[in-house]
């Protein structure tokens, strides 16, 4: 069995070659520093500029109970990365996800990927009923994404965060496995 085939969501197309998704190792919080410090990357998220190497290091040294957070690398490097979060308590069966993927990889199915590894965890592994995720509403690709994977918006968060000098709005989606 070839490493691409053990790493493969169930039930889903082959991944491409050169294509693992995989968890997140300590040893990537430099790349991932990198990652989530591209402008295009920033953008989709409520992350703000220049993220240090050791404020990322201590985030992932300290994930929260429940969470998995994956990596989607090409050929060794990192171009997405996404998380789960599992609720507690009467909202076990909820989980919330984010996710983004590289400025340069946009585009490629990356981020398509990502989320299928994602669900494919929520559904098949960890029970979870309820995905959430919020987005925003000019991010259209990702809208487009999600939908293509059974996500419904559910509301509409006005002035849910500020970016380069204006607040914008996002939408709260989820997918409901029945």
């Amino acid at each position: 069995m070839s490493e691409n085939e053990e790493n493969e969501p169930r039930g889903r197309a082959r991944l491409p070659d050169g294509v693992l998704v995989r968890a997140v190792r300590l040893s990537d919080a430099e790349e991932i520093t990198d990652l989530i410090n591209l402008p295009g990357y920033r953008a989709g998220t409520l992350r703000p500029p220049y993220q240090r190497i050791e404020e990322v290091r201590k985030y992932m040294e300290n994930p929260s109970p429940g969470a998995l957070n994956l990596v989607v690398t090409k050929d060794g490097k990192i171009v997405g990365n996404g998380g789960l979060n599992r609720l507690s308590g009467r909202r076990q069966h909820v989980a919330s996800i984010g996710m983004g993927v590289h400025d340069d990889f946009t585009g490629r199915g990356f981020g398509r990927i990502l989320l299928s590894a994602m669900v494919d965890a929520a559904d098949d592994w960890l029970d979870i009923k309820r995905l959430e995720l919020t987005v925003y509403t000019d991010n259209d690709v990702a809208i487009g994404l999600y939908r293509k994977f059974g996500f419904e918006q559910e509301g509409l968060l006005k002035a849910f965060g500020f970016r380069s000098g204006e607040y914008v709005d996002a939408y709260t989606m989820a997918r409901l496995r029945l």
